[in-house]
């Protein structure tokens, strides 16, 4: 018995050196072969659902990983589960190996050491990941240090339809004298509506001298301060928009018919291809186009996370890999595929690699990699519930 206790003492730590080390990617390739990958993904897409179909043909052609996609209508409930399975003392072969994640779910499972890790940037395609112009070494505020890999961009575009307002706008200010200039011509959701709230934290972003103040959270002493100059923006804004801010669309999604009905010509989008779908589907006339603030706009990155108990981080991590590969980041920023932003720098692409992506045909409304130009970091989320609750206080109406 004592004999055993000993071996036990020598096997554990050896246990815990057993996992892929990351910088040897030969090794993980090596392991990696005949396993299967369990993904708990959101599963409410048929066009996502699709992609990660192929994701799994093309990694077990290359690579010999089996990928199940374990369908999700909430992250949380990954979440959960591993959390479940630590406190259960299941310290290995989880039953999920690779989680769509991001902001709090992040969060959470990174304070509560449930992330394997780190890895992101050990993968080979890292090296060709835009880290200076895509928020993908933070989410929401939270360093990533390499414990989850980014997939896929969203990013805050404007829509305009170019037949009654023909210029771009280049800041927030810009924003504030052409709806003066052209009042009841523009509108956003009301929040706390997702991409309502949004908006408020993009005027905030774009008008303060300094806005990584909001990097950190919100707090009683410095709330009212910081968000001064948002109130005041809002208050010589709102008599200026659709129907004199006395009414505002309920979401996002309602946003681009009243641009088609012509009762609106700018509007906003948390998706830089959703325009041009609109035109192709006739939802939108074929005058709209997109544009981008000069400082950038807010965009947040899709990550996938490993759990520290997967019995298949070799697996999870060729997987992780091959999404920020040029064959599949080309293929998810085909409109007619994902229309997913990208992650990649098109500077570190090879000539043949870029031209793939070049020759894209993204819609006449969306703007290319290289026109999104900077990302701007999403805020901690403090900020967007204190400001969404706040607004409802100042301007919300009964819908």
């Amino acid at each position: 018995m004592k004999y055993l206790t000993i071996l036990a003492a020598l096997i554990s730590p050896m246990a815990a050196l057993a996992d892929p080390p990351p910088a040897d990617w030969d090794a993980v390739l090596a392991e990696a072969k005949g396993e299967t990958v369990y993904w708990n993904a959101w599963g409410g897409s048929t066009t996502t659902n699709d992609f990660l179909a192929w994701v799994g043909e093309r990694v077990s052609e290359d690579y010999g990983v089996t990928l199940e996609h374990v369908k999700l209508t909430d992250t949380a409930d990954a979440v959960t589960r591993v959390l479940s399975e630590k406190q259960a003392g299941q310290n290995d072969d989880s039953a999920i190996d690779m989680i769509w994640i991001n902001g709090a779910n992040f969060a959470a499972m990174k304070d509560a050491d449930l992330l394997f890790g780190p890895y992101a940037e050990q993968l080979p395609n890292w090296a060709l990941v835009d880290v200076e112009g895509k928020t993908v070494q933070t989410d929401f505020t939270v360093p990533v240090e390499g414990y989850e890999s980014p997939w896929a961009m969203a990013q805050v575009v404007f829509v305009q339809d170019t037949a009654d307002m023909p210029e771009r706008l280049g800041s927030m200010q810009a924003l504030q004298e052409w709806a003066q200039a052209n009042p009841g011509r523009f509108s956003y959701p009301q929040p706390p509506d997702f991409l309502g709230t949004t908006f408020l934290k993009q005027v905030l972003v774009d008008i303060l001298p300094d806005p990584s103040v909001l990097e950190a959270p919100a707090t009683d002493e410095n709330y009212d301060e910081v968000t001064a100059p948002l109130w005041a923006y809002l208050d010589a804004l709102t008599p200026n928009l659709w129907r004199e801010g006395k009414a505002y669309p309920a979401t996002g999604t309602a946003m681009f018919p009243l641009i088609a009905d012509d009762e609106v010509d700018l509007s906003i989008s948390f998706s830089p291809g959703a325009a041009s779908t609109a035109i192709a589907n006739f939802e939108l006339p074929e005058t709209v186009r997109t544009f981008v603030l000069d400082k950038g706009t807010i965009g947040n990155a899709s990550f996938v996370a490993i759990p520290y108990n997967s019995g298949s981080k070799a697996g999870a991590m060729v997987v992780a890999n091959f999404l920020m590969s040029p064959e599949a980041q080309a293929r998810a920023q085909d409109p007619a595929i994902l229309g997913y932003g990208t992650v990649l720098n098109m500077d570190a692409l090879s000539a043949e690699e870029r031209a793939v992506f070049d020759g894209l045909d993204l819609g006449v409304a969306t703007l290319t990699p290289a026109e999104l130009g900077t990302v701007q970091a999403e805020p901690h989320p403090s900020w967007a519930v204190r400001i969404a609750d706040d607004w409802v206080s100042r301007y919300g109406v009964a819908q």
